[in-house]
């Protein structure tokens, strides 16, 4: 088995989500009392927070650099970084390290080739679903994107900084989610992302009307791939 390091704690709510599904699935794989050999840099997330308040996301990418070096030195043999938004910064830290940094818009945007999927509407924090680091991956790989509902943009943005990364899952935004999705399906798209980590708390990703791409349950099970993968 492979050791695999996360950079976690942005937030922790999501970091306990990647944990449990990871040992769960090589649990289930490879029976008995199985379970991940992994690292855990678990930073916080307010530094990160404040860096991102001031627009330093060279400082953030320092800070991000220093843990992806940490599990590498303790052996790592690949790395996640368990947030969608701190992959803004995924093009300074993956060159400083020797090994690969498994980046989450491309396992999610695998799956959907996979699955045959050619369009999408991406929800998550505003510079997920608004900047392109994060788009250009899905678009990449021939996914079309619509475009940002500022509106929606918002009130998604609210919800998971106000709400979500404090482990708060309210019926009102529940209800919210619910009538964004229900839009969307009215649209022309053949699916929804959900680029936020921690947007799988508030939303079924089982029971919707449009197939739902939970980017947490794919970059996790990216991981479980790796370290369950033959040298």
């Amino acid at each position: 088995m492979r050791k695999i390091g996360l950079i976690g704690g942005m937030s922790w709510v999501s970091t306990e989500s990647y944990y449990r599904r990871i040992n769960s699935e090589v649990q289930r794989k490879l029976g008995g009392f199985a379970s991940a050999h992994l690292l855990m840099e678990s930073v916080n997330f307010n530094d990160y927070a404040r860096l991102q308040s001031d627009d330093d996301w060279d400082a953030a990418a320092g800070l991000m650099t220093r843990s992806a070096k940490r599990l590498e030195q303790s052996g790592a043999t690949a790395i996640l970084i368990c947030s969608n938004a701190m992959h803004k910064i995924y093009e300074q830290v993956a060159p400083e390290v020797g090994v690969p940094i498994l980046h989450i818009a491309d396992t999610v945007g695998d799956k959907m080739v996979a699955d045959g999927i050619k369009s999408a509407t991406l929800l998550g924090t505003r510079n997920v679903m608004t900047e392109g680091f994060y788009r250009k991956r899905l678009v990449g790989k021939g996914i079309t994107l619509t475009p940002p509902d500022e509106d929606r943009v918002e009130e998604i943005e609210r919800i998971i900084y106000e709400e979500l990364m404090f482990s708060q899952v309210k019926r009102d935004s529940e209800r919210t989610l619910k009538t964004f999705i229900t839009n969307i399906a009215k649209q022309e798209v053949e699916a929804i992302v959900l680029g936020c980590t921690e947007l799988d708390l508030i939303i079924d990703t089982k029971a919707n009307i449009l197939p739902i791409y939970d980017s947490t349950e794919i970059h996790a099970d990216a991981a479980v791939d790796w370290i369950l993968a033959e040298d």
